[in-house]
């Protein structure tokens, strides 16, 4: 169902691979940035579309939504730290060739 991270994933190493490591980092910065807000925008449509129901209904989408929220933080976190790995093991490599 979400195969965004995947593709976000996949986009960052590739940059990772062929281009400086601030540019491949900027990269994952965005798209770890335009996953968080994906997941925000759902949880926000499921918040909404939850709106005059029954007040269970309503506490389950806010419980929905907060694990959207947090699935959202997650993937950016790990994104992010992938990036720095990237960079960790390119930088032994970059002084390799000075």
């Amino acid at each position: 169902m979400r195969t965004a991270p995947i593709l976000a994933l996949a986009t960052a190493l590739g940059l990772a691979a062929c281009g400086s490591e601030t540019e491949a980092q900027k990269e994952v910065g965005a798209q770890a940035e335009a996953i968080e807000e994906s997941y925000d925008a759902e949880a926000e449509l499921v918040e909404s579309l939850a709106e005059g129901a029954p007040e269970a209904e309503q506490n389950a989408a806010e419980a929905r939504a907060g694990d959207l929220r947090q699935q959202g933080d997650a993937e950016r976190e790990h994104l992010e730290s992938m990036a720095d790995e990237l960079d960790e093991l390119k930088e032994p490599e970059q002084q390799g060739q000075q």
